[in-house]
């Protein structure tokens, strides 16, 4: 369990990096919400879930290392005062029966600055271009699905109902596309949905096809 963390970690981008690490301590998905002005600043609005019991183990004396996510407003802004160009508007944590629900908003000054926080390696995905005409490819993941039945029917049971979203809207008309790690199209994703193009384009996931594709899933926004 422990390598195929730290493979995640290593491959995919900051925002899925968050999602997965959720889903392995019983969350129910997470949302990213972009908006993307003419001059390339903007706003991000993160939300997401995390299991009450697995934020009291990060509390306890010793453990700091499970805390692995941002969960409160120190988090965030430990991890944006790295990020000159990022700049946190509103920070909200409820409870919500077992879990602790996260909502975060933040401002970025230009698209290098938010591409900065989605992909904090910089080692998965890829910006091109500038505000007015440009590309961010965003990998989900790169790793190859297991071959194991008993894995993969597990895998399925714990991931039922949960899924990652994320939406982009624009000053004028953008588009998104759904590839393979070789940027070829991918077909249909089972209990997928998709807004291809128009100020606002999303997709929402089954976190469950994240993680069992065989080819990589790029998620490419271009405007």
């Amino acid at each position: 369990m422990k390598q195929t963390k730290s493979s995640f970690i290593k491959n995919v981008s900051y925002i899925f990096i968050l999602l997965l690490l959720l889903l392995l301590s019983s969350c129910f998905g997470a949302s990213a919400d972009i908006v993307l002005n003419s001059n390339g600043s903007g706003t991000i609005t993160l939300e997401y879930q995390i299991n009450k019991s697995l934020n009291s183990l990060g509390e306890l004396d010793g453990n700091e290392r499970w805390k692995t996510i941002p969960v409160g407003m120190a988090d965030f802004q430990r991890t944006l005062d790295r990020l000159p160009e990022m700049k946190l508007l509103s920070f909200t944590s409820k409870e919500n029966g077992k879990n602790i629900v996260i909502s975060a908003k933040m401002e970025f000054s230009s698209i290098r600055g938010l591409f900065a926080f989605l992909d904090a390696s910089g080692s998965s995905s890829s910006f091109t271009g500038d505000a007015r005409s440009g590309s961010i490819i965003l990998t989900l993941n790169k790793d190859s699905a297991s071959d194991n039945a008993v894995f993969n029917e597990f895998l399925a049971s714990i991931c039922e109902g949960y899924s990652v979203r994320m939406s982009m809207s624009f000053s004028g008309e953008g588009n998104l596309s759904l590839t393979d790690l070789k940027g070829k199209p991918l077909a249909a994703i089972p209990g997928t949905e998709i807004n291809p193009r128009g100020k606002k384009v999303s997709f929402t996931i089954p976190i469950y096809q994240v993680l069992s594709s065989s080819q990589g899933i790029n998620a490419v926004f271009s405007w």
